[in-house]
């Protein structure tokens, strides 16, 4: 493990970055995979997982950009002309045409297992998750996933030309899922379920997005059955000056300590650079903010996190919990994939207490 530095709690793994592109093969010989975005993380069958968000794009040609999308239960590619003017192709991530939106990449989730928690290999006997249906024409990707009483819930951004949103799978052995569709329209993204119930309901956060009035928060919401969610309350908002002052968003299932529900979150700056912070909420009442990080529990520091797809990026959507240690998995630059473990005490002292 490298040293902490003064204003970073993370151990970061020595040989970090775990995972990039060229270690998965595309999902067909006309597709190169572009990066890795940040997994879901979980236990099963005595080893250690890791749900990878793997972003590929069509091979291209000097005249054509080609786009892929998933209709029908299969990849259809379509190309646009370089030299029509009616295309707007400054946004290397979509292509605009006529009020219309085409996302340049195609994302979906692969397993991926190790018995050590640094060396992963992918999970052949496991199949890939794909898109599915016309909520999902542009893939799936940012999954967070929480296990409650032998069920896994899966909660992911769904992108299609309608916009996006959160949808769900159940699932218990990992080769038979439950699709529940989407259970947040859009805009909506970083939703994750607490790790047990509160008051018999269940828990979540997450960040719905506006171009208007309000910005990008983190919101707490509760729900009978995981699908039906309301009661929505915002519970944590950007801080002008500070490392969070652009945007907040969630990032795994919140951990349950004595003190409270440990939630850790991404936050960005004006430059956008992406940090990693913490909130304390309530045992019971989770809608109230105990305390809050000041300075980043990590920050971007090492050369695979300051430069990459996107530069100066830390984003988390996965760990494991082993008393004390927090085994924390996370993208890097929106490139490649890392990990780093934490001291949940250490997290808990460094924390703000906050009005209630």
């Amino acid at each position: 493990m490298n040293e902490i530095s003064i204003a970073d709690l993370a151990m970061r793994f020595e040989q970090n970055p775990l995972l990039t592109a060229k270690n998965l093969k595309p999902s067909r010989e006309d597709m190169v995979v572009e990066c890795l975005g940040s997994p879901g993380v979980f236990r099963f069958a005595k080893k250690k997982w890791l749900l990878v968000c793997v972003t590929e794009r069509p091979k291209q040609t000097d005249d054509i950009i080609r786009v892929a999308r998933q209709q029908d239960g299969e990849i259809q590619i379509l190309e646009f002309s370089k030299s029509d003017p009616h295309f707007d192709f400054s946004d290397s991530r979509v292509i605009h045409y006529k009020g219309d939106n085409y996302p340049t990449s195609l994302s979906h989730l692969r397993l991926m297992c190790s018995d050590d928690g640094e060396n992963f290999s992918v999970a052949e006997d496991y199949d890939p998750i794909f898109g599915d249906g016309e909520l999902e024409e542009y893939g799936i990707k940012d999954c967070r996933v929480t296990e409650i009483n032998g069920i896994f819930y899966l909660t992911y951004t769904m992108v299609s030309s309608s916009g996006v949103g959160v949808g769900l799978i159940q699932t218990r052995d990992w080769k038979r899922f439950d699709r529940k569709g989407m259970i947040l329209p859009p805009y909506n993204s970083n939703f994750t379920i607490f790790e047990e119930k509160i008051r018999d309901r269940y828990f979540a956060l997450h960040r719905p997005g506006t171009h208007e009035l309000g910005e990008n928060y983190i919101w707490i919401a509760e729900s009978p059955d995981t699908i039906h969610w309301g009661h929505h309350k915002c519970i944590a908002k950007t801080r002008e000056g500070m490392w969070d002052s652009a945007r907040v968003g969630a990032g795994c299932s919140p951990i349950l300590t004595p003190h409270g529900w440990l939630a850790i979150y991404h936050g960005a700056d004006e430059q956008n650079r992406y940090c990693l912070g913490a909130l304390l909420l309530d045992l019971t009442n989770p809608s109230q903010v105990i305390a809050r990080s000041d300075s980043p529990l990590m920050e971007p520091t090492e050369p695979y996190e300051l430069t990459g797809l996107f530069n100066n990026v830390i984003f988390t959507s996965g760990h494991l919990v082993f008393g004390d240690k927090l085994q924390l998995y996370y993208g890097a630059s929106d490139e490649v994939i890392c990990g780093a473990e934490l001291s949940i005490n250490e997290i808990l002292s460094s924390l703000s207490p906050q009005k209630r």
